[in-house]
């Protein structure tokens, strides 16, 4: 069954939303203003002759001065529970001060918020005069806050002064209206009848006020007393628990309409936003915009402005504006959980801004784990640049030496990643020079005592990302021997290992300590490691530094996976710097492999052209010959006709006897033909013409009837005809060239041009 005080919390929420609502509205309209704060009364140390507490000081002047809402209404419940009488006095003093309007909103919030609290108010009923002489007022004020704080007590117990007030004919009927809007929220049914008892009232306003807020509770008006009389008959049938269910269900209604409604006026003025920041020129005044918008009052506005610094920060190549730079640092601090959290993640890619202070402060205080933990590795990297040469940021040594300190608990947490991120912290700082020896041996040490405690977890994960944060350690030269001493027995013994990311990062370790000792090392047990990471480092790893040696396993990996084109280029490396008689002997090897397994032409091709650079820098010619006439083929072969015609020409010139010309020769025309190159066919056959007429075995004369019997897909074999009919001139008479024509013609049909003779 529902209680009045469990459909209270229910409402308390759907009335927050229309709040926001309301104020989205005013925003778009004409802007918000807070009243000023008159903290004459109440601003001293010293309440009725006493002496206040330090707590008690701290609290008040949060509730009286603070600028922020969220802070006053804080301040204000934690005076509301208080069993220290001078609380009380405090909270009774700022409600009966018309002027404190911010704190007197914060107050009747406070006891809005209460209903849903487990703990008990200490004389509550104080509060409840209180609270209606707000009511009993002319002016909107807090009127309605004080009507929506009215919900921390039971109907019963204010009824009778709502009664009072909503039926006094003399009192002002705005003070009569912020009665029936407190009516409104009560979840009972006598509020209901007495709402129903108002639309008969004499004043119209008062009539008209009730039947409205009727109207939004879905309760029908009826249009005579008797209609009436059977609505309220109808509701005390049903009972209360029927009666509360039904509200409940209309409240839901009520509250899923007002989140679509202030969802749609949030992103009209966020497009409105975004139209007039894209309209904006000049860098300049973009960032004055943004630096705007990013200390404005609404939530909302400052997380739209932070992404928008993010873009321009990540997305684009224009120079930042530099007074964003104070406006975001001072983000660090906001009230707002989301908004520090977008800060932090935004300044650890900012660590020029010189934030480190102002992030360490926070650290210090801040109670959201992950928002703790952004701004330590925000303050990490902003460490890393303020003492890299060149900052510019004069930054004091204990900053330093701080976040040492909240590096080194943050390794030792048990949570992995709150580990991962100490670790990655310490790397960083240890990265940049500045320490005496003893301090760094100390942190390479804590780094290598988290990665031994993490031996016996079968999830290695963590091992694995404290290795990586060692073995980058050991890439760099300031601290590399001290690293390397401590570091690379872990790395060799994390060979062992079953989690693939420890062994990669143990291998990486060993390649930046000595990449050829590794290599030698790991070639004999890891070329073929469950690791994709592990295998393609360690190829990588052979085209560095490997040599001949190392060619014999790579070949193996050719064609077989994903890898294999990785291991090519590897090959390749080892080849360019290999002595011809490697080459000559790999050459070999390839020659003997059938097209359909080991290398593609195009590495043949790459391969062949390495040999030929190293084949004419020995002035190896018979090799040479062999080479050029390879890779004519294969460009032939791979389409590409140019290359294939270069190295057919330079053959055909340094050829020694008529036969390898003519051979060569033959080869050209097919290149060609298959191109088409038509001018340089006509060539070619007019050079051969101009020797002799072709023979019925001449090779050339069977290219030539096998490309018009198989033309090559997408070729127009007439184009070549009417080439080699209109434009091959022979010098003497070539019976035999006459007879091929014609029966060329006759195969295909060819009917020449009648305007060519």
């Amino acid at each position: 069954m529902m209680t009045g005080l469990t459909s209270r919390g229910f409402f308390g929420v759907m009335r927050m939303n229309k709040r926001w609502l309301f104020l989205i509205i005013l925003l778009l309209a004409a802007g918000c203003q807070e009243g000023n704060v008159d903290a004459n009364k109440l601003g001293s140390g010293v309440l009725g002759g006493v002496e206040l507490d330090k707590q008690l000081k701290v609290n008040k002047n949060a509730l009286l001065k603070n600028s922020s809402e969220q802070i006053r209404i804080d301040a204000a419940s934690v005076l509301l529970f208080s069993e220290d009488e001078r609380a009380r006095k405090i909270l009774v003093d700022v409600l009966t001060q018309s002027k404190n309007i911010t704190a007197q909103a914060a107050v009747c919030k406070a006891l809005g918020r209460a209903r849903t609290e487990q703990k008990d108010i200490k004389n509550r009923g104080d509060f409840i005069p209180l609270l209606f002489d707000i009511l009993n007022t002319e002016t909107d004020g807090n009127a309605k806050l004080a009507a929506e704080a009215t919900l921390a007590f039971e109907y019963k117990q204010i009824s009778k002064q709502l009664d009072e007030m909503v039926s006094d004919t003399s009192k002002p009927a705005k003070a009569r209206l912020n009665a029936i809007y407190a009516l409104k929220l009560q979840p009972d049914m006598k509020a209901i009848f007495k709402l129903m008892e108002l639309l008969d009232d004499s004043d119209g306003q008062v009539a008209a006020g009730s039947e409205k807020a009727l109207r939004s509770l879905g309760i029908p008006v009826g249009k005579d007393i008797a209609s009436r009389k059977q609505i309220i008959d109808e509701l005390k049938r049903k009972g209360r628990n029927e009666f509360l269910r039904d509200w409940l269900i209309r409240q839901e209604a009520q509250m899923r309409n007002l989140e679509l409604e202030l969802d749609m006026w949030q992103r009209l003025y966020l497009s409105a936003s975004d139209k007039i920041y894209d309209s904006i020129g000049e860098d300049e005044a973009k960032g004055k915009f943004l630096a705007e918008h990013l200390v404005d009052s609404k939530v909302i506005l400052r997380l739209w402005s932070l992404e928008k610094v993010s873009q321009w920060r990540v997305g684009t190549k224009s120079k930042f504006p530099v007074g964003l730079g104070p406006v975001l640092v001072g983000l660090i601090s906001d009230q707002d959980r989301d908004v520090r959290l977008k800060t932090a993640k935004l300044l650890s890619l900012m660590g020029e801004l010189n934030s480190s202070e102002k992030l360490l402060e926070q650290l210090k205080v801040e109670r959201d784990d992950e928002v703790k933990m952004q701004l330590f590795v925000a303050l990490g990297g902003a460490c890393y640049y303020a003492f890299s040469p060149n900052s510019g940021i004069n930054l004091p040594g204990e900053i330093r030496e701080q976040t040492f300190k909240w590096s080194v608990k943050y390794l030792f947490e048990e949570d992995a990643k709150k580990a991962q991120k100490g670790a990655e912290v310490i790397k960083k700082l240890l990265e940049q020079d500045g320490l005496v020896p003893e301090e760094v041996n100390r942190y390479l040490g804590l780094l290598a005592k988290r990665y031994k405690q993490e031996r016996d977890n079968v999830d290695g994960s963590l091992r694995g990302e404290l290795l990586s944060s060692m073995a980058g350690l050991c890439a760099q030269n300031i601290y590399k021997a001290e690293s390397v001493k401590i570091f690379k027995p872990l790395f060799e013994e994390a060979l062992a290992d079953k989690t693939d990311l420890v062994r990669e990062a143990a291998v990486n370790g060993l390649i930046y300590i000595d990449s050829a000792r590794a290599l030698d090392r790991l070639r004999k047990d890891f070329v073929n490691d469950d690791s994709v990471t592990v295998r393609k480092k360690l190829i990588e790893l052979a085209g560095e530094v490997g040599g001949q040696d190392d060619l014999a396993w790579l070949s193996e990996k050719i064609g077989s996976n994903a890898e294999s084109e990785l291991v090519w280029q590897a090959m390749l490396k080892i080849f360019k710097r290999s002595e011809i008689a490697v080459l000559g002997e790999w050459m070999a090897k390839f020659d003997l492999q059938s097209d359909g397994a080991g290398l593609s032409d195009e590495q043949r091709i790459s391969f062949l052209e390495v040999t030929e650079r190293r084949a004419v820098s020995d002035n190896k010619l018979k090799m040479l010959k062999g080479i050029r006439g390879k890779l004519a083929r294969l460009y032939s072969r791979t389409g590409e006709f140019e290359h294939a015609a270069e190295y057919l020409g330079v053959l055909r010139e340094n050829a020694r006897t008529v036969e390898e010309k003519e051979a060569f020769l033959a080869d050209l025309l097919d290149v060609y033909l298959r191109w088409p190159n038509v001018e340089m066919l006509v060539q070619v056959v007019n050079n051969c013409l101009l020797e002799k007429d072709l023979s019925p075995n001449s090779k050339m004369k069977h290219l030539i009837d096998d490309y018009f019997d198989h033309p090559p897909a997408g070729a127009d074999p007439n184009l070549v005809l009417e080439a080699l009919v209109n434009k091959v001139r022979p010098p003497d008479a070539r019976p035999m060239w006459v007879e091929y024509v014609e029966g060329w013609k006759e195969s295909l049909d060819w009917v020449g041009d009648p305007n060519k003779p």
